[in-house]
Parts: structure tokens; C-alpha cells; sequence
């Protein structure tokens, strides 16, 4: 069963990586559009900081999952160093459920939210839902809550391997 989950973990974790880094192509491509547009060809397109907005927040939200899942996201370092390992795991059971709360509260008011910009339009995007850009919430709050199991069952330090 353990096994299992993890293997659904790494590929959730992985799956949100790639839509981050996805997102993050889209808003610098974008960018470097606008800039053409704006400063050599002379006519803007306003359209393109919309979505360079909604990327920027996908990608954000997308690559929280994998913050967590390398153990970077919440960091009691210190802590950690100086207690044992039953303390430890105790520490690992704490940040794990501070998280899934925090992620919990992220995906109800998200998916709220999101519902309620149903009816607002983007503006330079008239035809386009805020709901579009507001479900990034929920959406990586679910993708975060599978790492932070992932981590709390199978726990990886990224941090303190590479702190000096």
C-alpha cells in the first residue's frame, strides 16, 4: 500500500513539476513577446499580462508540491539537528499536519473562491473565466497534500544535505 502511494506521489510530484516548468516557459515566451510588441513593433498586446499573470500563479502553486516532497517547504532545521530520532519523527508528525491543515484551508477557500469568480471576466480576456485563474489554488493544494504524505511516509532532507 505504501508503495503504492508513492508511486502516485512521484508521479503527481512529477506530473506538477512539469506544468510548473511548463508555466514557467509560457510567462518568460510571453514576456519576451510583449517586449517585441510593445517596444519594436509598437502595439501592444495587453492581453499578454494577463496571461503572463495566470502562468506566474499556476507555476507557483504547481511547484509547491515539489517543495514539499523534497522536504524544503517547511524548515525547522535547527530543531531537527538537536533532537533525537523519536523527537524527530514526533517534528516530522507536527510540520506534516500543520501543512495538510494549511493545504486543507487553501483548497476549501480556493475551490470558494474559484466558484465565485465564475461570473468575472478577465479584463483583456473578455471571453475568459477568473475561474481559470483562481483554481490554481485547489488544484496544487490537492497535488501538495499527496507530497506532504509522500514526505511524511517516505522523508527526504533536501535542505540538510545541502546546508553547511
Amino acid at each position: 500500500m505504501k508503495s503504492t502511494f508513492l508511486r502516485l506521489e512521484y508521479f503527481t510530484t512529477g506530473l506538477a513539476l512539469v506544468v510548473a516548468c511548463f508555466m514557467l516557459a509560457v510567462a518568460s515566451s510571453l514576456g519576451l513577446y510583449q517586449i517585441i510588441t510593445r517596444f519594436i513593433i509598437e502595439r501592444p498586446a495587453e492581453w499578454t499580462e494577463v496571461l503572463i499573470r495566470f502562468s506566474l500563479i499556476w507555476m507557483v502553486f504547481m511547484g509547491i508540491p515539489a517543495a514539499f516532497r523534497q522536504g524544503a517547504m517547511v524548515s525547522v532545521d535547527v530543531v531537527y539537528r538537536w533532537s533525537g530520532p523519536s523527537a524527530r519523527r514526533v517534528l516530522d508528525l507536527v510540520v506534516c499536519f500543520a501543512s495538510l491543515v494549511l493545504m486543507l484551508v487553501i483548497l476549501w477557500w480556493g475551490w470558494d473562491y474559484s466558484n465565485r469568480g465564475k461570473v468575472q471576466s478577465v479584463i483583456g480576456l473578455e471571453d475568459v473565466s477568473m475561474f481559470w485563474a483562481y483554481i490554481a489554488m485547489p488544484v496544487g493544494a490537492v497535488f501538495s497534500i499527496i507530497a506532504i504524505i509522500g514526505n511524511y511516509l517516505d522523508p527526504k532532507r533536501m535542505e540538510l544535505e545541502t546546508a553547511q
